[in-house]
Order: structure tokens, then C-alpha cells, then sequence
């Protein structure tokens, strides 16, 4: 979504643009993650562009939650709307980057094989675009078929009446463990960490939605932008404190009835309020212990080692169910450790299992993973991330001291994954285009935040992370630097906050970047 939107707005301020993209359509994560399941956790109304009028009338979505294929296809849909598939090559990774000083301009390799130059080189790579190798040896003796959620075959993966393994319960893993249950003839869950899952509450959805938004967008869009996580949700109540325990669940019940990740914002202060945290994760535990009929797969089911929210709350419909199935095993793999795949199977440490087929949702090499592939390299041979050993060193998570014209989209020191990824996309995009436009304005090639700037902007980030309980739990969001504190990645002061300090620095004329 950011290379269709950048290629937009790059080449309507008349700007040259090439785009390069290694698969072989648009689409980004939704090319790749076409998994059985996938769909979207944020609700497809906001989850789509909302900068044009006549695009947002031109689409209807299909359901509350809109599934990978209609993302897919809206994707190639915006792309034929704005014109800008041409400006496009597929089947093109970026193996290389050297910044050329003396020209101020990036010698990008393309396939390892040719070069092209560029003034500015803008990563639209995503944040959770890599994902993980298997991390299991004897993967190669495996006479079966493995798969990745997050590069799923393009080709059909039939499943029907085999017996399938999966590997992993976060988000995705979570969404194919509950479509693949029916289909095969028997599912085994590879299970490390128990994720909190709340129900989706999936429904149709329709032309009124869509109209309804399209006449009103400039307003609907301000209300996004105005929101911590850019998405529409109702306000917290307060501090959990301030109701008694029936309160506290009747509006617990009302955000499970309702749907999605909103349990995440009941109370005012369950972010950073380990109590009232824990009332919110206990109303899930309990939802657990009365879905799941077995009492051992419930307790394993159950997640007791961090608090509810600091790591990604999965949305998905019939998941805990899905363990009442016959056909459906639980593998705890915090007691029964994976020692090894081996040519029938997955050998654990108490047991060995023959399957047809392994998934293996085993995440992503978050952030950076995709960049660093990129081998960007400044005049010194230095890589973008080389200096961020206690944390990302950004300015407003677009640029990083020494790597002039880099603009990295919703990087890290940006709310990125804490919020509405189209709309952070965009607002990222616009802010790179608005410093292009001021450069050009005054006859400058060459940009870069000074090092005060990116130190003031990496405390303040630092600073508003600090009181989060999401700052304490083990997740793909943080980083333990060789100091040994512990970094949150993304900025997490709220979409609107940073919004906010996006238009200052462009109204200060861009007070804290370097130009020649």
C-alpha cells in the first residue's frame, strides 16, 4: 500500500518514479499472506485509502473483516485507479543500495545483475514483510510439503483429508488453525505461547457503509487522524478502579459482544495499570475456560505469562472452538519442546508425529528484516540500522542520521503497527513528499536530521514508552539493547500525537533536517 500510494503522489508532484517490486503483483503483505484465513484485523471501512473521493466511491466492501482475496483485489484495483502500474517492475528485488556523495544520488542493484540510479530511495518495504526461516533442523529430510504463512504458495496447498500440522499462535496461525480445522483429516497445534483471542464478530457489510463515508470523508478521515491507533473506536471508560467488579465486566462483555481488538481500550488505564490490566485478561481466561471443553487444553490455551495487550491481541471467529474438534490437537510446546522435523514428521521430546503437511507461522524478522536485505550501505560502508544497538535511532521513524534522501515508511520511531496501516502509510508518504517539495523549492539534493534531532526525537519516543506494560512483555516490538534496557520499536505516544508532531516540523520548515 505504500509503493501504490508513493508512486502516486511522488509522480503527481512531478517527480520521476520508478517502483520495484520482487513479487510478481502488487499487493505487498497481501500478495504474500494468502493463506487460508487471512484477513484483516482492523475493520475494512478505515482499512482502505481515504484520500480520494471518487476512489473511495468506487469500491464496496464485502464484510466487516475483508478477507486477503478482496484486499488483494482492491489493491490492483487502487493501483488501476491512480494510473500507476506502469511505473512499476515486478520480479525486481533490490540487492544493493550505495549512496554516492559527490552526485548526492543511491546506485540501486536490481537482481544482482543491473543498476539504476536514483535522487531518493524510498523503502516502502513494510515492517512485517520478511518472514522467519524455519529455526528447526532436519527441515530438508521431510518427505511431506511445508509451507509459510507468510509466503503461501500461489499455487493450490490441498489439505483436504491430510493430516496438517501447524507451527505457531499468533495472528496468523490463529486464522489457519480455524479454517483449516474442518478440511483436514487431523490438525495438530504446535503451540509455544498462548495467545488472547477474542472473537471477530464477521459480518456482511455493504454499498451504505461505503456512500455514507464517501460523502463525508474530509470529516471521516479527520476522525481517524485524531485517534491513538487511527481506527474508529469507542472512547475507554476510566480507570478500572472507579467501577465496581460488575461493572467492570459488563463493559468488558460489551467489547467482547462488540468484536475485535477493541478490548484493548476498556479502561483508561489497563496499559499501564497492572491490576486493571488484569481484570480484562482474567474476563478472557474465563471466556476460555468456558469455551473449551477439555480442562488441560483450556489451561494450555490459557495465556498467564504477560498482560493482555502487550503483545498482539488476535481477532478471529471460532478459534477456541475449534479445540472441542475430534479432529484437533493441542502440542504445548513450552513442555513438549520440537526437537527436530524429520522425514515423516516433527520428533518432540516425548513424542514423534507423521503428517502430510507442515505450516509453520512462525512470524516475521520484524522491521528491519526487510531493509537490512536491501544492503543499503552511505559513503562509509555503513548500514542504516548499524548504530542502533540500544534501540532505533530515527527522526520521526522517516530517516536516520547518515543516509541522506533514505526515507524509511512507517519505520521504526513511527506508531507503524500501532496503527492503521493505510493511514500511517499515507501520512508517512505525504511527510517524505512535503520534504521533496521543500528541497526542490529551494535547490537542494541532499537531506538528512541532524544528529540533535534524531537524539531529541529517540528520547521522546523512549520517554512515552516507558510507562507501557506493553514495555515489559517479550514480543517482535521490542529490542534489548547491549545496555540491556528494553526498547519499544514503533512510537507509541498515538497516531494523532505524532501526527501532530509531523506538522510542526513541516511548519517549521523542517527545523531539525540538514540540507545542501
Amino acid at each position: 500500500m505504500g509503493g501504490i500510494y508513493g508512486a502516486h503522489r511522488f509522480s503527481s508532484q512531478g517527480l520521476r518514479v520508478l517502483g520495484l517490486e520482487g513479487a510478481s503483483g502488487f499487493g505487498g503483505v497481501w500478495f504474500h499472506n494468502r493463506y487460508p484465513g487471512a484477513r484483516v484485523d482492523v475493520e475494512s471501512q478505515v482499512y482502505n485509502f481515504l484520500f480520494d473521493h471518487d476512489l473511495v466511491k468506487s469500491w464496496v466492501w464485502s464484510e466487516r473483516y475483508a478477507s486477503q482475496p478482496e484486499i488483494l483485489e482492491y489493491l490492483n484495483h487502487v493501483a488501476d485507479h491512480l494510473g500507476v502500474r506502469q511505473l512499476f517492475e515486478f520480479d525486481s528485488w533490490v540487492t544493493g543500495a550505495r549512496w554516492d556523495e559527490a552526485n548526492h544520488r543511491y546506485a540501486v542493484e536490481v537482481n544482482g545483475d543491473r543498476t539504476v540510479t536514483a535522487r531518493y530511495l524510498v523503502m516502502a518495504t513494510g515492517q512485517l514483510s520478511k518472514p522467519h526461516d524455519p529455526p528447526f533442523e532436519g527441515l530438508e529430510s521431510f518427505r511431506g510439503k511445508w509451507v509459510r504463512t507468510g509466503d503461501w504458495p500461489a499455487e493450490p496447498v490441498y489439505v483436504a483429508g491430510k493430516r496438517v500440522a501447524v507451527i505457531g499462535t499468533g495472528s496468523s496461525g490463529v486464522q489457519a488453525i480455524t479454517e483449516l480445522a474442518p478440511q483436514v483429516e487431523s490438525l495438530h497445534v504446535f503451540q509455544r505461547t498462548p495467545a488472547y483471542t477474542v472473537p471477530s464478530r464477521n459480518r456482511p457489510s455493504g454499498p451504505e457503509q461505503a456512500m455514507e463515508i464517501a460523502d463525508n470523508l474530509d470529516a471521516f478521515r479527520d476522525e481517524l487522524v485524531n485517534q491513538v491507533a487511527a481506527v474508529r473506536a469507542r472512547p475507554p471508560a476510566g480507570p478500572a478502579a472507579d467501577y465496581t467488579p460488575a461493572e467492570q465486566q459488563r463493559l468488558i462483555q460489551e467489547r467482547w459482544d462488540e468484536g475485535g481488538a477493541t478490548i484493548n481500550f476498556t479502561f483508561s488505564d489497563q496499559s499501564v495499570n497492572l491490576e486493571s490490566n488484569e481484570v480484562v485478561g482474567e474476563f478472557v481466561r474465563d471466556k476460555i475456560r468456558e469455551i473449551v471443553t477439555d480442562p488441560q487444553t483450556a489451561e494450555a490455551l490459557t495465556p498467564r505469562s504477560y498482560p493482555i495487550g502487550t503483545r498482539r491481541v488476535c481477532v478471529s471467529s471460532g478459534y477456541y472452538e475449534t479445540f472441542n474438534r475430534d479432529n484437533v490437537t493441542l502440542v504445548d510446546v513450552s513442555r513438549d519442546r520440537i526437537v527436530r522435523i524429520t522425514p515423516k514428521g516433527i520428533e518432540t521430546t516425548e513424542d514423534e508425529y507423521e503428517f502430510d503437511l507442515i505450516v509453520f507461522a512462525v512470524g516475521f524478522d520484524a522491521f528491519t528484516g526487510a531493509l537490512n536485505a536491501a544492503n543499503i550501505v552511505n559513503d562509509e560502508g555503513h548500514g542504516p540500522t548499524d548504530h542502533w544497538v540500544n534501540g532505533p535511532a530515527t527522526f520521526l521513524g522517516l530517516m536516520t542520521t547518515g543516509f541522506p534522501n533514505l526515507f524509511m515508511i512507517t519505520g521504526p520511531g513511527s506508531p507503524s503497527v500501532l496503527a492503521n496501516m493505510f493511514l500511517a502509510n499515507t501520512q508517512h508518504i505525504d511527510l517524505a513528499a512535503d520534504l521533496i517539495s521543500h528541497m526542490a523549492e529551494r535547490g537542494y539534493t541532499r537531506a538528512e536530521p541532524s544528529e540533535t534531532a534524531q537524539a531529541e526525537w529517540t528520547r521522546h519516543a523512549n520517554a512515552v514508552a516507558e510507562p507501557l506494560l506493553r514495555r515489559q512483555a517479550e514480543s517482535y516490538m521490542i529490542q534489548v539493547g547491549e545496555d540491556g534496557d528494553r526498547y519499544l520499536i514503533p512510537y507509541a505516544g498515538g497516531f494523532n500525537t505524532f501526527v501532530t508532531h509531523c506538522n510542526d516540523v513541516i511548519a517549521s520548515g523542517f527545523n531539525g533536517m540538514e540540507f545542501k
